[in-house]
């Protein structure tokens, strides 16, 4: 199993992508903490370059590759923000990145990915595909992958992020962030853990896609098989290395339905005027619907994108 990231290396992480990443606000609503019964701040990946905090991890990742590696350019599979995130930060460095997306990718996130100059292969949407098709554009153009979470330098580089909350504020009972693959949360995790404070970490999914979810509760790895959730950044299954982080460090896993994903990413819109996408709002659904008993906490939430396709809201 790949080495376990520490909190020097997250650390080693911020200071490497610091001159490319935003230092991303956290905002707080009255009228939600209402509705919850909780103090939440939220950490704003929305407002992040590429629109997610995804790249944190890839500018990590690419800014750490040696020069005689990073010529080779860089290679990945991604349904969409971690794609945009490959792609610009090959771009800041200068190199080459080729991006394999499914078919079914939004339309947003493919004209982004074309936007800051990766060559785009499209595949089947399913996790084998996406990995077979990455394995023949790797063979034939000797580019260096950069895995979504399966990476200790992308789980670094997410892991950021936590810092930056609990560094603006003090004293927080809990962090809650979404899980798919597993990056962000993992890196969350051992970020918290290293600073040695009491503050527990929670993970949120859709039920439509908890794999996660049935992995921690049955200590053993589950696959994602066929995940029907409007979250379309939270669809693949966990590695070897991210359950292990998660089993380690993860208080809980809570699961939400997709009309309270619904409702929560309404809820953020109205209330907060700031956009975030469905696999944002899985942990506000979390914390609105009372997970754990965090009534009367002081919680933190990451919302991890804004990346919406407008063209699929009914506007009037």
């Amino acid at each position: 199993m790949k080495q376990v990231p520490n909190l020097d290396d997250i650390l080693a992480a911020t200071k490497r992508i610091s001159p490319y990443a935003h230092k991303t606000p956290v905002l707080t609503c009255s009228a939600i903490d209402e509705m919850a019964d909780t103090n939440i701040y939220f950490k704003c990946e929305n407002f992040q370059k590429v629109g997610a905090f995804k790249f944190r991890g890839a500018c990590n990742t690419v800014f750490s590759l040696s020069d005689e590696k990073a010529e080779r350019g860089v290679g990945t599979h991604s349904s969409g923000n971690h794609a945009a995130a490959v792609a610009l930060a090959a771009k800041l460095r200068g190199i080459k990145a080729h991006v394999v997306m499914p078919k079914n990718a939004p339309e947003i996130k493919k004209k982004a990915v074309m936007g800051y100059g990766a060559e785009i292969t499209y595949c089947e949407p399913t996790l084998k595909a996406r990995e077979t098709t990455l394995e023949s554009v790797i063979e034939k153009t000797g580019a260096v992958e950069i895995h979504p979470f399966d990476d200790p330098r992308v789980i670094s580089g997410q892991g950021t992020a936590a810092l930056e909350l609990m560094d603006e504020i003090d004293d927080l009972d809990a962090i809650l962030a979404p899980v798919g693959g597993g990056g962000l949360i993992c890196g969350t995790a051992i970020a918290v853990a290293g600073m040695g404070n009491s503050v527990s970490v929670f993970a949120a999914e859709p039920k439509n896609a908890d794999d996660a979810y049935q992995s921690f509760k049955s200590g053993k790895f589950v696959p994602q098989t066929n995940p029907d959730t409007m979250a379309d950044g939270l669809l693949t299954s966990l590695s070897e290395l991210t359950l292990s982080i998660i089993m380690k460090y993860v208080s809980d896993i809570f699961t939400v339905t997709e009309e309270e994903i619904i409702t929560a990413m309404q809820t953020v819109w109205e209330r907060m005027k700031i956009i975030i996408e469905p696999s944002s709002a899985v942990p506000v659904a979390a914390v609105l619907n009372q997970a754990n008993g965090l009534a009367g906490k002081k919680v933190g939430v990451i919302l991890t994108g804004g990346n919406v396709d407008l063209e699929k809201l009914r506007w009037y």
